[in-house]
């Protein structure tokens, strides 16, 4: 008989010797052990959960959805805004020697509102983008987080019937003994 098949034979002895089905269960002088798999399964799960994904998850959930949203906003015209500037800052290096060649010619109006006009539209696009993804991005985040604490609270149910049985088993010692 193999290693595996005999593991298989003792588990299935001991169940049937202790009266346990559906955990791993060793049996000792005193009392039964018991590994509860469904347990261990969802504590694998949620832990999985909190360390990987889960955490950015978790910390977006100390947030309102609109307190979200216009953090992010705030964050995207900060960046867009400096890109911006710094693209300008490259086009005027590169065309410098025009610039300086045409300063008096040069219609400065027309050059503020166009750029004006370009930095508008960029920060109109990049604001209803943000708007859009980091709603969905909330949304997406609080649908896992909802599973999250539905598996918390299957966890919760399953310690309050191990506590309560641990307590009436703990009754009928005191009472027997």
């Amino acid at each position: 008989m193999g290693k595996n098949a005999y593991n298989v034979k003792r588990r299935q002895n001991l169940r049937r010797e202790c009266g346990i089905a559906g955990a791993a269960a060793i049996c000792l002088e005193r009392g039964v052990w018991m590994i509860n798999i469904r347990k261990t399964r969802l504590m694998t799960k949620l832990a999985l959960y909190e360390t990987g994904e889960g955490r950015e998850d978790i910390r977006l959930s100390k947030y309102y959805k609109t307190d979200y949203v216009r953090l992010h906003i705030l964050k995207t015209i900060l960046a867009v805004t400096v890109g911006y500037l710094l693209i300008l800052l490259m086009v005027a290096l590169y065309k410098s020697e025009y610039l300086i060649a045409q300063a008096v010619n040069l219609d400065y109006k027309a050059i503020g509102v166009t750029v004006l006009v370009i930095y508008v539209v960029l920060v109109t696009v990049y604001v209803v983008g943000a708007i859009i993804g980091y709603s969905i991005q909330y949304d997406l985040s609080r649908g896992k987080l909802t599973r999250y604490f539905r598996i918390l609270k299957i966890m919760k149910k399953i310690y309050r019937e191990e506590e309560g049985s641990g307590t009436a088993a703990g009754k009928e010692e005191e009472s027997n003994g």
